[in-house]
């Protein structure tokens, strides 16, 4: 048995080994690793301003008028 690994991509169920896909393949993959790391990027900043939205909301609330 060989000790070299076969890398595959599993899309919509069926793999792909990346060595036999076309370069334009691999570069469409590369666009769709990039999307998903900008995506997690966004989603990180996105909870990061939420809590902060939160944090100043609470701030007001302790300085506004009782009735």
């Amino acid at each position: 048995m060989s000790d070299e690994q076969i890398h595959t991509l599993n899309i919509a169920g069926k793999d792909y080994a990346l060595d036999s896909l076309s370069d334009e393949a691999k570069a469409e993959i590369q666009n769709l690793r990039f999307a998903e790391t900008e995506i997690q990027c966004l989603s990180a900043k996105l909870a990061m301003a939420q809590t902060a939205r939160n944090a100043y909301l609470q701030a007001l609330m302790a300085v506004l008028p009782q009735d």
